[in-house]
């Protein structure tokens, strides 16, 4: 359409503000120029670990024909251990750690790294890992909407002591374009589907296998299949407020997991350890093709 979109602040307060200290990815307005770093960046790509996050900028560099072979991409958050970040061209990949809570305070550094270095028509992904349900393990999962551990789609956060609700609807458009550029690579399959976001690993996702558990197996199936019957086809701990946070900013977002195992079928990932790397590429390799479809480079 042309028109530019801006990502949207929504802190009045920061405008007062002489500079901007984003202090868990070890940047600041002071000490870098925001503009010149990354003003050229239309594509977000997050994912928990940094090795992954390494991975995938090596991946997407050689895919779209940017840097030498062999090429090292230094991580741009160096001086913390919180979280990597690394960039080629306009496609910037940076980790988010494990569960709500970390991948949270990223988002809100990095929805002002944005901000601050003036992006127009920003894109951000998850790519990532999870449970399937109903679902042959290698399969990708596109977020129609995530939902909490009741199914509900929203995102439900304390501040001020007060419950706020947040909408968690992923942009329909972008999942539909994810979808096509699956069946144009028609190497794995993929569905669409709702994604449910939990607060743990273990209870919180119905695992029998966990240091404490005061359920049967028939009621975790019965869970199980409520939220199959629901919409739900996989299950991680990172997508409600992602979807929540970048609704919020105005940014076109989407996530993309793998599943690992189907959770109707057991609790523990057995995989082999080369299967399971194969299968955590496949989320990559669908967003790479993506991107440089979006690039006009397919």
């Amino acid at each position: 359409s042309g028109r530019e979109n801006f990502i949207h602040l929504c802190n009045p307060h920061l405008e007062k503000m002489k500079e901007d200290i984003l202090y868990h990815f070890a940047l600041g307005t002071g000490t870098h120029d925001f503009p010149a770093l990354f003003g050229d960046v239309k594509f977000v790509c997050v994912g928990g670990s940094p090795s992954r996050m390494k991975t995938f900028i090596t991946y997407i560099a050689e895919e779209l024909g940017l840097g030498s072979p062999g090429c090292d991409y230094p991580n741009i958050c160096a001086g913390t251990d919180r979280y990597a970040m690394y960039k080629v061209g306009p496609v910037l990949s940076v980790s988010h750690g494990m569960g709500i809570p970390s991948i949270s305070i990223m988002l809100h550094e990095l929805i002002k790294l944005l901000y601050h270095a003036k992006c127009t028509n920003i894109t951000i992904i998850r790519i990532g890992t999870s449970g399937g349900i109903g679902l042959e393990p290698g399969s990708v999962v596109i977020t129609r909407q995530s939902v909490d551990a009741t199914f509900k789609p929203q995102f439900e956060q304390v501040i001020l002591g007060k419950t706020v609700i947040r909408s968690t609807n992923l942009d329909e458009q972008l999942a539909k374009e994810l979808m096509q550029c699956s069946k144009e690579i028609g190497q794995f399959n993929t569905v669409i589907g709702n994604t449910m976001c939990t607060l743990d690993f273990y209870e919180g996702q119905g695992r029998l296998d966990g240091a404490i558990c005061l359920y049967s197996e028939e009621e975790k199936l019965q869970y199980l299949k409520e939220a199959y019957d629901s919409g739900v086809r996989n299950i991680e701990m990172e997508s409600s407020v992602f979807a929540a946070m970048c609704n919020l900013s105005g940014v076109k977002a989407a996530v993309v997991c793998v599943t690992l195992l189907n959770r109707l079928e057991g609790d523990q990932i057995s995989s082999s350890h080369d299967v399971l790397v194969e299968y955590q590429q496949r989320p990559q390799k669908l967003v790479g093709y993506f991107i440089k479809k979006s690039l006009g480079k397919v």
